[in-house]
């Protein structure tokens, strides 16, 4: 039975303020306006019989005589055959222009998948992007964050991997998006052929806070859905700083004693309970998580990228428009190395990295003017290739030719006494003609 309440005691902000009873946190209440229209509302807080509200809309229009019923729910996705392909707001609302939604009612929020029933991940997701899948190699079921700051090509990156992955369903979740992104992500979608195994939960970035703190669920809710149903889904979130905002900007309006930087004490526990949806099903699909966390002024100190450091598994760290091989790390690339991959894989991936570090050091010696040896000069033509071929994000190449320009790159600079690989690795796998030398 709903319970209605025919008046608001306070309005702050997107914030109102009603006396009921047995009602619960997170309860989604509808906002009946005197014009005849209405919007909705969730749950908040509780001071005995005061109950606070977010309303999902901007609260013009709304007066204190306006009335507000309870609807006895929490707010729910809609999980339907036909929902592939389609694009709606951070409450569920269509914004493509089509039919509403038909279909299965999906709680947010649900508990996280039972961990007794988590396979351990040992399962590649190839991206055909070689600084991901041979340095820093992205694993099913993994939740790893693109570290960067605003305006690197972090949207892009995220819509290459949507276009090149191959998982079955892909899920974006986008939040505060200007219109030119939210238009990209659609137009790549479009032309690439992955619109009909794409949904996209957009907020944009003048659309009310509340919706961005339900983007994320409401993606989430039907990733698992999915999943359930046995297929490998892929959540690209974008931008995981927005969302925290959007907390940080209630807390303040609720008055709630901020903690670190202004943002509320439960920052942590509010970016794991999202995080920790990714999962590899025993008898189901899996979810893979792949969000972008931007670092305001580039402090990987911030709360955002600290705390989401340790809930996550690794991070791709995005510098100077490419994947920075020193800053990236994924911690489950050791299930997949050499198990799953090529043997030659961990050799190789090693080698370049130490021997591109190497190159470095050349550069700082060739900067500061000093006289460089004929082997600071195999490092710089190196490290120009290695940037080249591997760093730059528009190469797009399978794991294996990836691999197999590795070696030929290191061919191509140095003598194989010179690069200390393993000799059962190498007498299989160095090419016996190069090019350039």
């Amino acid at each position: 039975m709903r319970k209605v309440y025919d008046r608001i005691i306070d309005m702050r902000g997107n914030l109102i303020t009603v006396s009921a009873e047995g009602v619960r946190l997170g309860e989604v209440a509808r906002v009946h306006k005197s014009n005849g229209t209405s919007t909705y509302a969730s749950v908040l807080r509780f001071d005995d019989d005061l109950v606070t509200l977010q309303v999902f809309e901007n609260t013009r229009g709304i007066s204190t005589g306006d009335r507000v019923s309870f609807l006895n729910r929490e707010m729910q996705a809609t999980f339907g055959a036909s929902l592939l392909g389609r694009r709606f707001n951070g409450v569920g609302d269509p914004i493509d222009e089509g039919p509403e939604m038909i279909g299965e009612f999906l709680n947010l929020n649900s508990p996280s998948f039972n961990p007794t029933r988590r396979i351990v991940p040992r399962e590649l997701v190839r991206t055909n992007i070689p600084m991901i899948d041979l340095f820093n190699c992205l694993v099913k079921s993994q939740k790893i964050p693109i570290f960067s700051i605003a305006g690197e090509p972090y949207n892009a990156l995220m819509m290459r991997i949507a276009n090149q992955t191959d998982v079955d369903v892909v899920v974006i979740a986008g939040m505060g998006l200007r219109f030119d992104d939210y238009a990209a992500f659609i137009d790549n979608a479009e032309r690439a052929g992955s619109i009909e195994k794409t949904v996209m939960f957009i907020h944009r970035a003048t659309d009310p806070a509340v919706e961005c703190l339900l983007v994320p669920d409401m993606a989430l809710a039907v990733a698992e859905k999915f999943a359930l149903e046995g297929k490998d889904v892929l959540v690209l979130m974008t931008d995981m700083t927005s969302f925290a905002d959007a907390i940080k900007e209630i807390a303040i309006t609720m008055d709630q004693i901020p903690a670190n930087r202004g943002y509320p004490g439960s920052l942590y526990s509010d970016l794991a309970s999202r995080y920790e949806k990714a999962v590899d099903m025993d008898d189901g699909g899996s979810i893979t998580i792949l969000s972008v966390t931007t670092m305001p002024g580039g402090d990987v100190t911030h709360p955002i990228p600290d705390n989401t450091g340790y809930i996550t598994e690794g991070q791709f760290y995005l510098h100077g428009g490419s994947i920075d091989p020193f800053g990236s790390l994924s911690r489950l690339k050791q299930q997949v190395i050499g198990k799953v991959t090529r043997e030659d894989h961990g050799d190789l991936a090693n080698t370049m990295i130490r021997l591109y570090a190497d190159s470095k050091k050349a550069r700082e010696r060739q900067a500061m003017g000093f006289r460089l040896s004929r082997w600071d000069e195999k490092l710089l033509r190196y490290s120009f290739l290695f940037e080249e071929r591997m760093m730059n994000l528009e190469v797009n190449l399978p794991l294996e030719k990836a691999l197999d320009l590795g070696w030929m790159t290191l061919a191509e600079c140095f003598e194989l006494e010179e690069i200390g690989v393993k000799k059962q690795i190498s007498d299989k796998y160095w090419p016996r003609e190069t090019v350039g030398r």
